[in-house]
């Protein structure tokens, strides 16, 4: 497997829906079982964690449905079998993302950090799950209908994730401004020469080797 997850309470996770079952969705994390997102832990429109009734179970699909791309955080790890239960504290952060990019790395690589948003100034928003789904997409607010992506944020979207899927191969700790040196030294290079191995090696080496006199 790609992805090893050892999540904790209160870590961020990206996930992707597998299935709607009675009052819960599963969900994909990376783990070795999927995670469960109770329908009694989710914020629901009107922006209230409230008693959920049968018309909300009704409407579960309307919420999140099968294929689709969620943030949450980790609310609790079973004891026994490893289960991760997730929940969804507020609609300022969690909930449905939108159309965007999913990269699956080493969980490892994922640097403890209390922030896992970032909005870059390259127009792009990465969010980088602890359990080691890195999300690239548009700027976007929970909830809020999102403008079309032009064809100059597509191409920023996937040569972001070609400087990530470039730092993972090569081991390197991701974090947000280790991504952005990547990216303004992934620019003399078109997108798809992006993933030539002597290019991946060159931006992860250089990205690399930046950070490293930075904390000097």
């Amino acid at each position: 497997a790609v992805v090893s997850t050892q999540s904790t309470g209160g870590d961020i996770v990206v996930g992707r829906i597998t299935e709607v079952q009675q009052k819960k969705w599963k969900v994909d994390c990376g783990s070795r079982l999927d995670c469960q997102l109770q329908l009694s832990s989710v914020y629901l429109p009107g922006n209230v964690l409230r008693r959920k009734n049968l018309n909300d179970e009704l409407m579960m699909r309307e919420y999140f449905s099968e294929g689709d791309l969620i943030c949450a955080e980790v609310a609790e790890v079973g004891n026994l079998d490893g289960m991760l239960k997730i929940h969804m504290r507020t609609h300022e952060k969690y909930g449905k993302l939108p159309e965007g990019l999913l990269i699956k790395v080493p969980s490892v690589l994922i640097k403890r950090s209390k922030l896992h948003f970032h909005r870059l100034p390259c127009n792009a928003t990465v969010i980088l799950g602890s359990n080691g789904f890195v999300w690239v997409g548009p700027h976007f607010i929970p909830e809020q209908p999102i403008e079309a992506i032009s064809m100059t944020l597509r191409e920023t979207i996937a040569r972001l994730g070609n400087v990530i899927r470039a730092l993972a191969a090569y081991g390197v700790q991701l974090f947000d401004t280790i991504i952005l040196t990547g990216y303004d030294i992934s620019l003399k290079y078109k997108v798809k020469e992006l993933l030539k191995p002597e290019v991946m090696e060159h931006i992860a080496q250089e990205s690399y080797e930046h950070s490293q006199h930075q904390t000097l």
